[in-house]
């Protein structure tokens, strides 16, 4: 029999219900339980006999059959004192896994409410938080470092799947696919415990990788034709060309990471239009691309219409619309 030791986090003198998890146990208030959680609150309101009821320290006890201490005491430190996150990092996703599994098994609609808010920081449902996302996953140095900052996809998916959190699962599913496929079937790491997909959601992560591929080189090889009011339309078709020879490099892999990341290489096409550091093989520069006005805003109106697109098509992609069944 595993030996029952007392929380050091939550063990109150005055507290009148034990809560034990794994091997911890934990001395609590009833009052604070059920003010929170409906579950609780229905619990306590049953008569509690002596000798149909187990206790332990003098107090009556509750085993928390499925759940792990370490979840409970990420969950008691809500319900005491509350959940913020100043600024989002990657450590948080331990304390809101917890508090997100444990407030929907126990009806805790306020705490339930905050923490998928925290997981949609990380992995946001519409296209304007995703690009705020991206921008603050970039350092003063202008390296791109999602994984300081936010959780790792693979954890995400998983516990969305297990509960039901169908609006962080698209950008969890893209993000992850931008990653090469031998290091998705790696998986991650966190806490000491391996975080790994199953086969079948494996393979759906490189079909959306896939299906995210096609539809930049859809792009890329689409005709292009310069602006009805173009006064310089032999440049600015040459200055189109060499957009898509850019992006094409990219979506080849010369760009780490980036291969099949459609709405990044979209946001890159339309700063190619400003940039000023362009080497031709002339030896001359570097040089700005030789466009006119009318078609940079013709380019940039067909990238952004794109990425929208691309936005909504992310769910499709990952088979993650309708009845379509994740396991």
């Amino acid at each position: 029999m595993v030996a029952i030791t007392p929380s050091p986090s939550f063990w109150f003198e005055d507290g009148n219900i034990v809560l034990i998890a794994e091997s911890s146990a934990f001395k609590v208030h009833r009052g604070q339980l059920a003010r929170q959680s409906e579950v609780f609150e229905g619990m306590f309101r049953l008569p509690m006999t002596p000798d149909a009821t187990e206790t332990y320290d003098g107090c009556p006890s509750v085993c928390m059959y499925g759940d792990t201490a370490s979840d409970w005491t990420f969950f008691l430190t809500a319900l005491y004192d509350g959940l913020y996150f100043t600024n989002p990092r990657k450590n948080d996703f331990p304390i809101v896994a917890a508090v997100v599994r444990l407030s929907t098994k126990y009806l805790v609609d306020p705490l339930r409410t905050r923490s998928i808010a925290r997981l949609e920081i990380d992995y946001p449902p519409t296209l304007e938080a995703w690009d705020f996302r991206e921008q603050t996953a970039v350092d003063n140095e202008g390296l791109y470092i999602p994984r300081h900052t936010y959780a790792h996809p693979i954890p995400v998916i998983q516990i969305a799947i297990e509960l039901g959190l169908s609006g962080v699962l698209p950008a969890a599913f893209y993000d992850l696919s931008r990653y090469g496929p031998s290091k998705i079937l790696q998986g991650t790491g966190l806490l000491g415990e391996r975080y790994k997909l199953p086969l079948p959601l494996f393979a759906r992560i490189l079909r959306g990788r896939e299906l995210a591929q096609e539809f930049m080189a859809h792009f890329i090889l689409a005709s292009r034709s310069p602006a009805d009011m173009c006064l310089t339309p032999a440049l600015c078709s040459r200055a189109f060309y060499f957009i898509s020879l850019n992006l094409l490099r990219a979506i080849g892999g010369v760009a780490p990471g980036r291969d099949a990341d459609p709405l990044y290489m979209l946001s890159q096409a339309i700063g190619m239009l400003e940039r000023e550091d362009f080497e031709v093989s002339s030896g001359e520069g570097p040089v700005g691309l030789s466009m006119c006005l009318y078609c940079k805003v013709l380019f940039s109106q067909e990238c952004m219409k794109k990425r929208e697109e691309a936005w909504e098509c992310v769910p499709e992609w990952f088979g993650l619309r309708g009845d379509d069944k994740l396991v």
